[in-house]
């Protein structure tokens, strides 16, 4: 076996890695769910600033393939008609049915100083949400969520940054969806005779 050095070319490439600033690992530990109401099953509310504006309510999804912005975000944006792409696949809500997109609009979604810009499907819908974001703004950011620990963190400049969930907000928007739902409505529950 003979031992021998790399050729400059790889020298390179190694000694730009170890100059260059480490990605910080993302974890979660209990000293992150310091400062938020335990036990529960709270979903991830955020505010985040979308298109220059702060908003509120809007629920971080990872198990969402697209991000959907409601009416309400949409007119509070000034966006006009003429502001959108077209998009012509269906979207299924929560409850199953299927809703038809207006269209695309692509917008900047700014954390902290980190900037990324995301395609939101709008949908004329009711929700308690003003916008879901989903696995494309998480990838684009380098992020991972937690809803247990009710904060999404992503690594920027070589340290960790987060985006802090608010368990009010999320528990309004639980309240505002079951008393919009129409009583005449059967639950899962009395449909299984339970």
């Amino acid at each position: 076996m003979s031992v021998g050095r790399l050729p400059a070319e790889a020298d390179n490439r190694e000694s730009k890695r170890a100059r260059g600033m480490a990605t910080p690992l993302i974890g979660f530990s209990d000293e992150d769910k310091l400062g938020t109401l335990q036990p529960h099953d709270d979903a991830l509310v955020v505010t985040l600033r979308i298109g220059g504006y702060d908003v509120k309510r809007v629920l971080v999804n990872q198990g969402s393939a697209v991000e959907v912005m409601y009416p309400d975000l949409y007119k509070g944006l000034k966006q006009k008609p003429k502001d959108l792409m077209a998009y012509d696949s269906l979207l299924v809500s929560f409850e199953g049915k299927t809703a038809t997109p207006k269209g695309m609009i692509r917008l900047p979604i700014q954390t902290d100083s980190d900037m990324v810009e995301v395609d939101f499907i709008v949908v004329d819908a009711y929700s308690p949400y003003t916008a879901i974001m989903a696995r494309p703004w998480l990838h684009a950011l380098g992020a991972v969520s937690s809803t247990l620990h009710q904060k999404v963190k992503y690594p920027s400049g070589g340290r960790m940054k987060e985006v802090i969930g608010n368990q009010a907000m999320a528990r309004q928007c639980i309240v505002s969806a079951i008393s919009r739902r129409p009583n005449s409505e059967p639950s899962t529950l009395a449909e299984n005779g339970l």
